[in-house]
């Protein structure tokens, strides 16, 4: 059975280049309801935790450091099939091979600097909405 939650984050360089508006937008506009959100900046150990079984993997130092370098959007999403129908709408992981219209061919820079991160299964979207947000958080 699939969940009715995601996560998400804006990553530092699309927050940067200001796109952080444009893409709430649009996953509103995707029908989206986004039942948490908020700007933070993750210190490395904090990036370390959220990334932790990526650790001894060649990209994850690179990887912590670009998501502790700047301000992110946290956001939980509720939608039917949220985790499948929102990596649909953001796109392939490398901008180059997304499709025309995700966000991340929108907005992406580079196979690191992609412009969002969005969780991979329903078990990863609990785990991920709960390392930002508190229950008391998520309405």
């Amino acid at each position: 059975m699939t969940g009715k939650i995601t996560f998400t984050m804006i990553k530092p360089s699309a927050f940067a280049a200001g796109h952080a508006g444009q893409i709430l937008a649009r996953i509103e506009e995707a029908g989206y309801r986004i039942i948490a959100l908020k700007k933070v900046t993750l210190s490395l150990e904090q990036a370390g935790s959220f990334y932790e079984m990526h650790q001894g993997k060649p990209f994850y130092d690179e990887l912590t450091a670009m998501m502790s370098s700047g301000p992110i959007v946290a956001a939980v999403l509720e939608k039917e099939n949220a985790v499948e129908a929102f990596r649909t709408f953001i796109g392939a992981t490398d901008p180059a091979k997304a499709a025309e219209g995700t966000i991340r061919k929108l907005y992406g820079k580079s196979l690191s600097e992609n412009a969002v991160h969005g969780s991979d299964s329903d078990e990863s979207a609990a785990r991920e909405s709960a390392f930002f947000f508190s229950s008391l958080e998520m309405f």
